[in-house]
């Protein structure tokens, strides 16, 4: 008897979905001092366009505001080949960030984000079945906490943490000016963790969602509340994975800076493209074993590491990468 056929998903078929906002980001131009350009961005956003530049097949769950950066963002992730069938044309305005550049290139945010469509999912806009061909979901980042969004977010992950069929992703990005009060983005930041296989979190989300506890420490809670891996950046300082078998360290590229807008997005988009790759099954997410976390944390930071070569969120292709991975 001949072994049952497995439909295989057509050929451009999403394999990764990524769920949150859009921002559109105002950045200074060098040359002209107090002007500003404006550039879609938004966390999940470039997450999405980071892992199909890479090669991975990705939807994008977005509400986009009524207004030109709406549809300029719109057209922005189609033009990347991004699946946009389940994203939502809303009524409400798009998010602003204002973007201010350190002489070391580390990029600050000022926030205009109050009633923005991307903070009001409800639970029938996220109600449709994901594609069969899904094999990975990440959630973030402001839209992970803000309501009344958060919530219908929140339930969506359980949903899909019970069925078992999805990895599923989640990278908090924390901005402090605009998650709310801070035990409330605390409790809220722990359940998400604990419904996903993956976290990956910087130095600095932990610091502030963790305070007065090391990286190490505030991993292993998270492995505790029923995260799988845990991936932990740091910068020019590189990553770390943590397990419940295994704790790697692996040094970033050193390249020269031009600025760090959307190199954590990078990062994890690279994560996700590369664990589909591994095509590894959710409940298998953490007994990873060390060749493959560290090809997870090389091909992250390697990528992290080229987009912060560019001005702006300007992800790397798979051609990019190669020199860096040789």
């Amino acid at each position: 008897m001949s072994a049952p056929h497995t439909p295989q998903p057509e050929p451009g078929a999403p394999r990764l979905a990524v769920l949150g906002e859009n921002v559109m980001d105002l950045i200074p131009r060098g040359d002209e001092p107090g002007v500003y350009r404006a550039v879609p961005g938004g966390g999940p956003a470039n997450i999405a366009v980071a892992a199909a530049r890479l090669g991975t097949p990705t939807a994008f769950l977005a509400r986009f505001g009524s207004d030109g950066f709406g549809a300029t963002m719109r057209e922005r992730l189609a033009a990347e080949g991004i699946g946009l069938d389940l994203a939502v044309t809303a009524p409400e305005p798009s998010a602003l960030a204002l973007t201010t550049l350190g002489a070391d290139g580390q990029a600050r945010y000022d926030f205009w984000m109050d009633g923005a469509a991307d903070w009001q999912w409800s639970d029938a806009e996220l109600a449709a079945p994901l594609p069969d061909s899904l094999r990975l979901l990440s959630v973030g980042s402001v839209a992970a906490f803000r309501g009344p969004g958060a919530e219908a977010i929140e339930r969506l992950l359980a949903r899909e943490r019970d069925r078992g069929r999805l990895i599923l992703g989640f990278d908090p990005n924390v901005r402090p000016a605009v998650i709310g009060d801070p035990d409330w983005a605390r409790a809220r930041y722990l359940g998400l963790a604990g419904l996903s296989h993956v976290v990956k979190a910087s130095d600095e989300d932990l610091r502030m969602l963790h305070p007065g506890v090391d990286e190490e420490a505030a991993a292993r809670q998270l492995l505790g509340e029923g995260a799988a891996l845990v991936v932990v950046t740091a910068g020019a300082k590189g990553s770390r994975a943590f397990t419940r078998h295994r704790d790697l360290a692996v040094p970033a590229p050193a390249v020269d800076v031009q600025d760090t807008i959307g190199a954590g997005d990078t990062f994890m988009g690279a994560l996700l493209h590369t664990l589909a790759r591994l095509d590894v099954a959710p409940d298998a997410v953490g007994d990873l074993g060390e060749p493959d976390l560290r090809t997870l944390l090389t091909t992250a930071g390697a990528a992290a590491a080229v987009t912060c070569t560019r001005s702006g969120a300007q992800p790397p292709t798979e051609a990019d990468l190669a020199p860096y991975l040789r």
